[in-house]
C-alpha cells in the first residue's frame, strides 16, 4: 500500500480531491495498491477509508476532524446519476450521558461540521463497487442559517436525551439532523438514563444529516445535468 502524506493546506487538499473526479473507485484503489471488495455488505465504510488514504487524512478514529491540522472533516456522499443522495450521512456518535455543560458551541457535532470536504460518489446499487465513479468534490462550511438549523436540531435532540426520552426519538425529530441507532449489531449496548434518572442499556446513537439537506448542498455546489 502506497503511503500518502497529509496535505499542507486546504487548497492542496481540494486540488488532490478534485483530481479524483471522473475516476472509478477501482482506478483509485489500483493507484495505491488497495484491493476492492466485491460488495460493501461487510465493509460499509470502505469507500470512506479509501478516500481518507488517498487524500492523506490522519485522524483515524480519533474524535477530531479527519484532517486535524486543517480542521477539515471528510465525508463521502453516495449519490445516483442524477445527483440525488442515496442515504443519510453519519456525522458522529451522540453522547447519551455526561451532557452537563455541553452546549452547541463546544459540541463534537459542531466541531465535525465546521469545515467539510464532500466527495460525492455515484453509487447506485447495480454498479459494481470498482466501477463507481467519483463526482466533483467540494469544501463546505455551514452558512449562518444552516448553523442555526443544526444548532436548533441538536438542542432538541440533546434535550430529549437529557430528559430520558432517548427511546422516543425517531426520524420525525429534527429538520436536518436525525438521531438513530448506530451499532455493528444488536448486542452492542451503551448506558443511558430514563425519565426517572435511572440507568439502563440501549443501542448507541449517531447524529446523521438527512438527505434533503445534503441534496441542498449538492445543488449549491454542483451543476447536475
Amino acid at each position: 500500500m502506497i503511503s500518502i502524506s497529509a496535505p499542507e493546506n486546504e487548497q492542496i487538499l481540494l486540488k488532490r480531491a478534485q483530481a479524483l473526479s471522473g475516476l472509478t473507485l477501482g482506478e483509485i484503489a489500483a493507484q495505491v495498491g488497495i484491493k476492492v471488495p466485491k460488495n460493501l455488505t461487510k465493509e460499509k465504510g470502505w469507500i470512506g477509508l479509501l478516500l481518507e488514504h488517498v487524500l492523506g487524512a490522519s485522524a483515524g478514529s480519533k474524535p477530531e476532524p479527519d484532517f486535524p491540522e486543517l480542521g477539515i472533516e471528510l465525508k463521502s456522499l453516495p449519490i445516483n446519476h442524477l445527483g440525488k443522495p442515496l442515504e443519510t450521512t453519519f456525522v458522529c456518535v451522540a453522547p447519551l450521558i455526561g451532557l452537563t455543560g455541553v452546549v452547541w458551541q463546544n459540541s463534537h457535532l459542531k466541531n465535525k461540521l465546521a469545515r467539510v470536504l464532500w466527495v460525492p460518489v455515484i453509487s447506485e446499487r447495480h454498479i459494481p463497487v470498482a466501477e463507481r465513479i467519483v463526482a466533483t468534490p467540494f469544501i463546505w462550511s455551514p452558512s449562518v442559517e444552516q448553523e442555526q438549523q443544526l444548532a436548533q436540531d441538536w438542542q432538541e435532540l440533546t434535550d430529549m436525551i437529557v430528559l430520558g426520552k432517548v427511546e422516543q426519538i425517531n426520524g420525525k425529530h429534527g429538520d436536518i439532523l436525525q438521531l438513530r441507532p448506530k451499532a455493528a449489531n444488536a448486542s452492542a449496548k451503551t448506558k443511558a438514563f430514563n425519565h426517572k434518572g435511572e440507568p439502563f442499556l440501549t443501542l448507541p446513537r449517531g447524529f446523521y444529516l438527512k438527505t434533503a439537506f445534503t441534496q441542498q448542498l449538492i445543488h449549491q455546489h454542483l451543476i447536475v445535468e
